[in-house]
């Protein structure tokens, strides 16, 4: 279970990013700033997700999701590790989360209704065929209720399964 947290905001810079003796163009460094000035920098390497497979440029307003519960340097700006990083779209939702087995997200605030039609995949693209239930995912989804927790049928799953 991943502790994921997030900040949100305006990409204002995209650089690579040198450090650990990386200068090979893999690694990114992108700077997000919020509407109170706020500053994040987030590491953004190959085995980051992006929802959508979405094209980050400076002036995009993104989230960014990382393990809270990582070591992080003391630095300021902030510097994390970026997870998973999601472009705005007014079209859809994105949750970011660990799922129970009542498919509840962990902060009580979601809960799925899976439908046999919503589409579940890993972050390869690839089906995934086992249970949701106690999972780290990322859903995209629309309208919900107005319950507590509030339930939506997600547009589709994407399982982050741990590495072996």
């Amino acid at each position: 279970m991943t502790n994921f947290y997030s900040f949100q905001g305006t990409v204002t810079m995209i650089n690579d990013f040198m450090g650990n003796g990386r200068a090979d163009g893999c690694y990114k460094f992108f700077t997000v700033e919020n509407e109170t000035g706020s500053i994040v920098n987030f590491v953004v390497s190959p085995t980051t997700y992006f929802v959508d497979h979405s094209m980050i440029s400076v002036g995009d307003r993104v989230t960014g999701y990382y393990d809270g519960d990582a070591p992080a340097i003391l630095i300021y700006p902030p510097q994390f590790p970026a997870l998973v990083m999601v472009k705005e779209n007014q079209n859809q939702n994105v949750k970011v989360s660990f799922f129970d087995n009542q498919l509840v997200s962990s902060d009580g605030q979601l809960q799925l209704n899976i439908s046999p039609y919503t589409p579940l995949v890993l972050t390869n693209g690839q089906a995934f065929t086992g249970n949701l239930a106690n999972r780290d995912l990322i859903v995209v989804y629309g309208p919900t209720t107005k319950s507590i927790p509030a339930q939506a049928t997600p547009y589709w799953v994407i399982v982050l399964c741990k590495s072996l």
